[in-house]
């Protein structure tokens, strides 16, 4: 005989009921917290702001989802790869099924969170170019210096000291911001843009005095680098003592040991300034002696020139030249002259000597039309009844042709 399915002495489980049921026997067995360690990946980040991820290691895998409200809190990124360990608790997520880590809290393993957070934003930047931008220079003389720090701290007495001992002549502007605990990298950063919307500052310097890496933690935001990053004010950065370092030294034109060596660097001092103008007004007095001594000596040798003893001599001189080249220049004009009278004669001879007017003065004449004045050469050029006209030695002759003759008959 078969046996009945299901047997009568069990207890069927709906599904939610029985992922309930595992929910609280898993929740209470691991209540209040469990600490697990492993490595990061699937990393996401939802719309929601919370993170899920997934916990590893060489055996298994946990599912694992860190709330806005946590991950908030954190000072550094996860990221596929990274060992940490975490605090948290043990949940049933119901609607799937799967049981996963609510984390609470979490570091990295092998190193602090704060050096971690520090390599992640300084890769971060370093990436985006605000360690390679060209650093703007800072003024010689400042007129007005602009502190962001706190005003009650002893960095602002010491950097309002130095400043005012340095160089009396610097106004002094303090704007008041939160250097440590929540919410002081905002503060920070805030001073730095409000600053940057005021006419006249000619330098500004950020910072504080030492403490502990957490202290000088609100100098490591990215809020502060980027404020810093996009400043028109040359920024000054003076955190902690010299072997601090911060990302916004980093990012800085400058980056000072200390608030007071940030001072001492923003102005120059008043006592070597002083100096340097009595050395430069004994230079410059010395030069100008030496040039007035070296003027006086070239006068007085110029005045011993003849020129000068004599000034109307070469005026004489050149004037007895002129005549002389006055004289040269009519004789060489006379001649010129006589020379081209001498050649106009002699072409007045040549053509007189061809001249058809002398050969009329051997018995010759000249015979032309009396209309149009043509020379009459062969009897053809004329007829009975023309008018000719024929030049003598003293005189001319008017005639008429009665008939022609050839000179072959």
């Amino acid at each position: 005989m078969t046996a009945p399915f299901p047997p009568d002495n069990v207890k069927i489980y709906g599904i939610g009921e029985l992922t309930r049921a595992v929910k609280t026997v898993l929740e209470e067995a691991f209540a209040p917290c469990v600490w697990v360690s492993g490595e990061v990946s699937n990393f996401k980040r939802a719309a929601s702001g919370h993170w899920y991820l997934t916990l590893k290691d060489s055996e298994s895998q946990l599912q694992t989802v860190v709330y806005v409200g946590v991950n908030r809190r954190l000072k550094f990124d996860l990221r596929d790869g990274l060992e940490v360990i975490a605090r948290g608790r043990l949940i049933v997520y119901q609607p799937r099924g799967e049981y996963q880590l609510q984390v609470e809290e979490v570091q990295p393993k092998g190193v602090g969170p704060l050096e971690l957070a520090f390599r992640q934003l300084k890769e971060k930047l370093s990436r985006l170019g605000y360690f390679d931008r060209r650093k703007k220079p800072l003024p010689p003389y400042p007129r007005r210096v602009a502190l962001v720090t706190s005003p009650t701290g002893a960095a602002v007495r010491d950097m309002l000291e130095t400043l005012t001992r340095r160089w009396p002549l610097t106004e002094v502007w303090v704007h008041p911001a939160t250097v440590q605990g929540d919410g002081a990298g905002a503060s920070i950063a805030a001073a730095i843009r409000k600053l940057n919307t005021l006419p006249g500052i000619d330098v500004m310097i950020v910072g504080r005095g030492g403490g502990s890496l957490e202290d000088l933690w609100a100098f490591n935001e990215e809020c502060v680098a980027q404020a810093v990053f996009e400043s028109r004010i040359p920024v000054v950065s003076g955190v902690g003592h010299e072997t601090d370092l911060v990302i916004s030294d980093m990012v800085a034109d400058l980056r000072a040991l200390t608030p007071t060596d940030a001072a001492t660097r923003v102005v120059p001092d008043r006592t070597e300034v002083l100096t340097w103008l009595d050395e430069t007004e004994g230079r410059l007095r010395d030069l100008l002696l030496r040039r007035l001594d070296l003027a006086q000596r070239r006068l007085a040798d110029l005045m011993r020139r003849r020129c000068f003893r004599l000034p109307l001599e070469r005026v004489r001189e050149l004037e007895r030249r002129l005549d002389e080249w006055h004289e040269r220049l009519q004789r060489a004009l006379r001649q010129r002259l006589a020379e081209l009278r001498r050649r106009l004669e002699a072409q007045a001879a040549r053509l007189e000597t061809l001249s058809p007017l002398n050969v009329l003065a051997r018995g010759y004449s000249l015979t032309r039309t009396d209309g149009d004045g043509v020379v009459v050469r062969t009897p053809d050029q004329v007829r009975p009844g023309d008018r000719l006209l024929t030049l003598v030695e003293h005189g001319r002759i008017i005639s008429r042709v009665e008939h022609t003759l050839d000179s072959t008959l």
